[in-house]
């Protein structure tokens, strides 16, 4: 039996692993570039959270490592398995809450903050804004599938 560093080098170099890993760090890469070129960057800080963390945005990390992860599994096990089986319905359910359910939930806080505010400009409440989710549009997820396919594709060509 391994020892315990053995077991994390062989758990840190599982091809699946690292193609999701590359897959999610690429998105958020081509994210960040999109919005430092736009112009839509105002701070080191605001880059390092786009670069780590924000969500929202073209293309969606979510997406892509779901399709990533999908994919690579559906090369390495078939896609009769049982593990494929089990990523394709992760895969459709983060795919469903990314340009559903999360996009719905920032709209609706976008809405509440616009009401918020008017309530609270005219003295009737005391106003706080909530935090508002970004979800994804159709493209960005669309967009995000498309380079997790792709990079899961390779990782399992390349293996």
């Amino acid at each position: 039996m391994a020892n315990a560093k053995e077991q994390l080098n062989l758990f840190l170099s599982q091809p699946v692993l690292m193609s999701c890993i590359f897959s999610w760090l690429s998105a958020q890469l081509i994210k960040t570039l999109i919005k430092l070129f736009s112009g839509k960057v105002h701070s080191i800080r605001e880059l390092f959270e786009l670069l780590f963390w924000r969500t929202g945005s073209m293309p969606s990390s979510h997406s892509a490592l779901v399709a990533t992860l999908c994919t690579t599994i559906g090369f390495r096990s078939g896609i009769d398995s049982d593990v494929f089986i089990l990523s394709l319905g992760f895969f459709l359910i983060t795919i469903r809450d990314a340009v559903g359910v999360r996009r719905a939930n920032g709209i609706q806080a976008r809405m509440l903050n616009k009401i918020g505010r008017a309530l609270g400009d005219k003295g009737i409440i005391d106003f706080k804004p909530i935090k508002e989710v970004q979800g994804h549009t159709p493209a960005e997820v669309f967009m995000g599938c498309l380079l997790g396919f792709f990079i899961g594709l390779a990782f399992s060509v390349l293996k």
